[in-house]
């Protein structure tokens, strides 16, 4: 999805990434994303989800008087700016109402919050973007989220050799340790979270790479089997090896989350 262009301070609804929930008429102005964890064509405002998507909020205003009162947290981070950007695989949790969701892909709305427990709240995938050496022999990791964690290469000696760009690690957001690492290989379970497939859960088959290791062809099969497609290793978010290690949505809550935003934009 390419990036809406135009002013730097300001977002048009009209110019706004087509699965925000919002109204395109009646109204000029969006709210533009402040820089953040993540790009502004792949994530959303928090105040838009208060607002728009879980409807705590009539009008931004009051959105923003919630965000004042330290009552969401994003990935157990206390968030008070109102443009703060949410993406894939971030948590929300929502103080008072003790309500915990995490942001995953949708396969028409681009996005849902799917509710999870407290439990699996303290812990979020992470795709590694990023991998350099620093000063010390250390390694560096970026992360899909702008997150950086520094691995020690006397601690964690067995993981500087293992870990690929692309790879996931499993990442306790409470301790800030990593608690596994799950490979981007065949057999794995991955979810694609870009492109014309974005939604689908499936086991990776195959991966042929022709040129750059992102731009490879992937074929995924369903976890029932019935369905097989292909995107490109970039669009590809590995989520476990024999079993996924977050919980997904069921097709049942998937066609609710639809059916839900689609009154709501229509209101």
């Amino acid at each position: 999805m390419s990036e809406s262009k135009g002013s730097l301070r300001h977002l048009r609804r009209s110019t706004a990434p087509r699965y925000w929930p919002i109204t395109r008429k009646g109204f000029v102005w969006a709210i533009k994303p402040s820089p953040g964890p993540h790009p502004a064509s792949l994530s959303i405002p928090i105040s838009v989800i208060l607002r728009d998507v879980l409807g705590y909020a009539y009008t931004l205003r009051e959105a923003r008087r919630i965000l004042s009162e330290r009552k969401v947290y994003v990935d157990w981070k206390v968030v008070t700016d109102y443009k703060y950007p949410v993406g894939v695989m971030d948590v929300i949790y929502l103080k008072g109402a003790e309500e915990y969701y995490r942001v995953l892909s949708h396969p028409t709305k681009f996005f849902m919050l799917h509710p999870i427990s407290g439990q699996e709240s303290e812990i979020k995938p992470l795709r590694i973007k990023r991998k350099i050496t620093v000063k010390g022999g250390n390694i560096q990791l970026t992360f899909h989220d702008g997150r950086t964690y520094l691995l020690s290469k006397d601690r964690e000696a067995d993981l500087h050799k293992t870990l690929r760009t692309l790879d996931t690690i499993v990442f306790n957001l409470k301790s800030k340790s990593i608690l596994q690492h799950i490979p981007l290989s065949e057999g794995v379970i991955a979810y694609v979270i870009n492109g014309r497939n974005i939604g689908f859960v499936g086991r990776v088959e195959t991966i042929q790479q022709a040129f750059k290791r992102a731009q490879a062809l992937v074929e995924l099969r369903s976890l029932d089997g019935d369905n097989v497609i292909r995107t490109i290793l970039d669009y590809v978010f590995t989520i476990g090896g024999e079993k996924p290690i977050i919980s997904l949505p069921t097709s049942e809550e998937i066609s609710a989350w639809e059916e839900e935003l689609s009154r709501r934009e229509r209101l």
